[in-house]
């Protein structure tokens, strides 16, 4: 990419959001060679359903072994093994342009009051100390650390760290603009969650301070708490990461637990061979993660999947990368969640007519937690 194609502005924009670190140049240059496509995005491998023992149910609260877990996941709290990754980037779009994480969602309160309030009330009811690492883009960067300068406390201190930054780019692979004319920059998906917690020190920080632990949930999934027993059976299986399973239900898509060449792993829709009936699957991937702070503590070769979007009425391509991949290169463990009723932790709001209908159920969970 030569430097007169980019303006100024737009170049200190992806200087400071770390466009150097994007290997822009080789995927443009695959996309202009014809090299990406939903054909390729297909896995080749043979693909089976997970097998009886790959999932395991969180127990039911209540009973012996799920205090049990609580209280393994309390202890490493109360040590200070313990943080929390919001994600709180993406590009600002599905509520009208104004940043999710600053939405009033509950009476004055937003989405990262309640996500904050929790992890708060989780550190407190353990005795500990619980960071908690925000991950912002370009879009939501300046709202997101306003918000984080007034919500930091001593129990849970609040850091941001940003993702990375791309250009989009016509199907043809030149440099896509917008009907204004400029460049049309993107956040380059939640795949950047290692990079970006390497390259902000966060991560060195963390594992210097004692931190062995990160669950990672979205923001505008509120029922995703940071709940001990979910720690606690991380901690159990041993494994460098832990996925969240909900079960599936009617018009869900979405990643789901997978063998690949016999290997267990998150294998996202649009990658499953044409001929894999995913309903043999039941349940799919809620993107809410405990993630061992040393295991990833590496360089993982993601892929970079071209995506089809629809800018200002003309199509354009976006490489995006995603963070379920990390379990084909790492020890994962797949938990079953309960999707409804006072321990439901699926419950995301993508759309503002979301909360009219998601809340009723969201204030019950969290009311039943202790949260609200």
């Amino acid at each position: 990419m030569t430097s007169h194609e980019i303006d100024a502005e737009t170049a200190q924009l992806l200087q400071r959001y770390g466009f150097e670190d994007i290997p822009f140049d080789s995927l443009r240059k695959r996309l202009i060679e014809g090299r990406v496509g939903p054909a390729r995005n297909r896995i080749q491998g043979r693909v089976d359903p997970p097998r009886e023992g790959d999932l395991s149910a969180l127990p039911p609260l209540g009973g012996d072994l799920r205090r049990a877990l609580a209280e393994r996941g309390e202890e490493a709290m109360r040590h200070g093994a313990v943080g929390a990754v919001i994600l709180a980037g993406g590009m600002a779009t599905r509520f009208g342009g104004v940043v999710k994480a600053e939405v009033e969602v509950l009476e004055g309160q937003s989405f990262l009051d309640l996500k904050l309030k929790d992890v708060a009330a989780a550190a407190e009811r353990a005795g500990g100390v619980v960071p908690v690492y925000l991950m912002t883009s370009f879009a939501t960067d300046e709202a997101v650390r306003r918000m984080a300068e007034s919500l930091s406390t001593k129990q849970c201190p609040v850091s941001v760290f940003p993702q990375f930054i791309s250009l989009r780019l016509t199907p043809e692979g030149e440099l896509f603009r917008e009907d204004s004319g400029a460049l049309s920059p993107h956040a380059p998906g939640h795949g950047d969650l290692t990079f970006a917690l390497r390259r902000s020190g966060i991560l060195e920080r963390f594992r210097r301070g004692g931190g062995r632990v990160l669950m990672m949930s979205n923001v505008d999934n509120l029922t995703a708490t940071l709940d001990p027993a979910v720690i606690g059976a991380h901690l159990e299986t041993g494994a460098a990461l832990t996925a969240e399973m909900a079960p599936k239900e009617p018009g869900d898509k979405g990643g789901a637990p997978a063998r690949v060449d016999g290997k267990a792993q998150i294998v996202e829709e649009f990658r499953f061979p044409e001929d894999f009936d995913q309903e043999r699957i039941p349940v799919f991937n809620t993107n809410t993660f405990v993630l061992d702070a040393a295991a990833i503590d590496a360089d993982f070769p993601l892929t970079w999947f071209a995506v089809r979007k629809t800018v200002d009425g003309r199509p354009a391509i976006q490489f995006e990368r995603l963070v379920g991949e990390l379990t084909s290169f790492m020890d994962s463990a797949f938990l079953r969640v309960e999707r409804h009723g006072p321990d439901a932790r699926f419950q995301p709001i993508k759309t503002p007519e979301d909360i009219d209908k998601e809340l009723p159920h969201i204030v019950k969970a969290l009311r039943a937690r202790g949260s609200l």
